[in-house]
């Protein structure tokens, strides 16, 4: 936990969502500490350019992995670092006995589509229900 990801993340996630801000100093540094999370960063000459985050917990049906929250600078983005990001939270997920790594992506992000597509990912035939604990 650093003031680097901390600036790094407030500068990111105004990229990846409108709606919702970045994380402060103490909710990152829970994400960070969580034995459910691989937070990934790729640098470009020392700075933080990119995240993403990988959620792996048991199931009775076996471990899941989750790919969440991938953003690449957008002055850096096509240089391949999004798909570097994401093959290595698979090779993380396969190494800790995930069979599958999901992720959703929003029809209107469509380069991140294609992105998912590259790395090997297929659209799959389900529901995705959501309950809103908050207003």
């Amino acid at each position: 936990m650093t003031d680097e990801l901390v600036e790094a993340f407030a500068r990111l996630v105004p990229q990846l969502s409108a709606t919702k801000g970045p994380p402060g100093r103490e909710a990152l540094a829970g994400i960070v500490g969580s034995p459910a999370i691989t937070l990934l960063v790729a640098r470009d000459g020392g700075m933080i350019i990119g995240t993403l985050t990988l959620a792996m917990f048991p199931t009775p049906t076996g471990i899941r992995a989750w790919i969440e929250d991938v953003v690449v600078e957008e002055a850096a983005r096509g240089r391949g670092i999004g798909e570097a990001l994401i093959t290595e939270a698979i090779g993380h997920a396969r190494a800790a006995g995930a069979r599958t790594v999901d992720l959703t992506s929003r029809p209107a992000r469509q380069a991140a589509g294609r992105l998912y597509e590259r790395a090997g990912f297929a659209e799959r035939d389900t529901r995705v229900y959501r309950y809103r604990t908050q207003a």
